[in-house]
């Protein structure tokens, strides 16, 4: 009997890459899926348990308040649309028009990623600072004005050369009253990164819940209470349960998926992480062991500066024949398809093992001894 691959027509994929929202985002435990089971039994008032899991999450997390949204950069868009609207009804409905109301959301040239554009969907500009070497306090300070409606920060700031640290954002934003908005998507571990920057004075901070466990179509927005009472009105469940004809209904969320950023982040909050690293630790040296023996590859563990989940592999062209990139190519043209990181460096992709099954790295090795045979 075909199975649902087959069915379908598309190829399965191992998933050596991470949690890619391309890719599906990640695949929930046993346990988080089994309460997403139980919501099954009943239906439920969505505006309650969206107010129920947000008011256990801030608990957990020891911030002020939480909203569970349909990703990090649902979480980045109505949070951008409270800090341009406030409370008032009027111009909630009357956005993504601006008009009246300061739009405009600063943000350093060294921290521009592509996701930024998640901040524009409810009418906001971005108004970009600094030169492409380094941004600096006079630079920001010179581009709040009347307009300004909040300060977006790209955690953790500290890999991008030349980026003023948060610090320095926070406190001259707040000299003037600006909202700083922190999209923190895939920051959460160590595990104190989930409530570090809402605890440093950042008013409200987005993440992907996807990347502590939870499925592919969730995220969380936590914060200040006002701003994040604000952007839950701007929600889906804001439209729906509030007299606001809300710009957030098209980005819903499922009572499942509700329920799965509850569990996940409970059971990330007490996962023996060091007991995580080192399985993966024991993958890697298993996919090093096999691959070990083929001319022109040498290892690394990644990331090098932290607790590694991941093996690199550097491949000397001029030996191997290929190069990472082809060798990436024809990985992802197999069947089962196997997608890797790559670039990751000079000639170098890596394997990485929080999304990939248990078993995967011993297709991997087999894979690449076929294809560098």
């Amino acid at each position: 009997m075909a199975n649902i691959f087959q069915e379908l027509g598309v190829r399965p994929v191992l998933n050596a890459h991470g949690n890619r929202t391309a890719l599906g985002g990640n695949t929930p435990s046993p346990a988080v899926r089994a309460l997403m089971d139980e919501m099954e039994d009943y239906y439920v008032d969505m505006g309650d348990l969206v107010d129920s899991v947000g008011e256990r999450v801030s608990e957990m997390l020891g911030v002020e308040a939480a909203l569970v949204t349909s990703g990090c950069a649902a979480a980045l868009a109505v949070g951008a649309a409270a800090c341009m609207t406030g409370d008032d009804p009027d111009k909630m409905e009357q956005i993504p028009d601006t008009t009246g109301m300061p739009d405009e959301f600063i943000i350093q040239r060294q921290l521009r990623v592509r996701y930024d554009r998640a901040m524009t969907i409810p009418g906001g500009k971005l108004v970009v600072i600094g030169h492409e070497d380094k941004t600096t306090p006079e630079q920001l300070e010179e581009a709040i004005g009347p307009n300004t409606a909040g300060i977006h920060y790209l955690a953790p700031g500290t890999s991008h050369p030349g980026a003023l640290p948060i610090e320095d954002v926070i406190r001259i934003g707040h000299s003037h009253d600006i909202p700083i908005i922190v999209d923190a998507a895939g920051q959460v571990y160590p595990i104190d990164n989930l409530s570090r920057y809402a605890k440093m004075g950042a008013d409200l901070v987005a993440y992907g819940a996807k990347y502590f466990g939870s499925v592919n179509s969730s995220g969380l927005l936590t914060g200040r209470k006002d701003l994040v009472g604000i952007a839950r009105t701007h929600s889906s469940i804001g439209f729906e349960s509030t007299p606001v004809k809300s710009f957030g209904r098209p980005m819903k969320i499922d009572r499942q998926e509700v329920v799965a950023v509850y569990a996940a982040l409970r059971e990330w909050l007490t996962t023996n992480h060091e007991d995580r690293f080192a399985a993966y630790e024991k993958r890697m040296a298993s996919l090093r062991a096999d691959l070990t023996g083929i001319p022109g590859l040498t290892f690394f563990d990644s990331p090098e500066d932290g607790p590694a989940d991941g093996l690199g592999v550097t491949i000397d062209s001029t030996v191997v024949g290929m190069t990472a990139e082809e060798i990436a190519e024809e990985l992802k043209d197999g069947n089962p398809s196997i997608w890797v990181r790559h670039p990751v460096g000079p000639d170098s992709l890596v394997f990485r093992m929080p999304t990939l099954r248990p078993g995967g790295e011993q297709v991997i090795a087999q894979t690449m001894r076929e294809l560098l045979a």
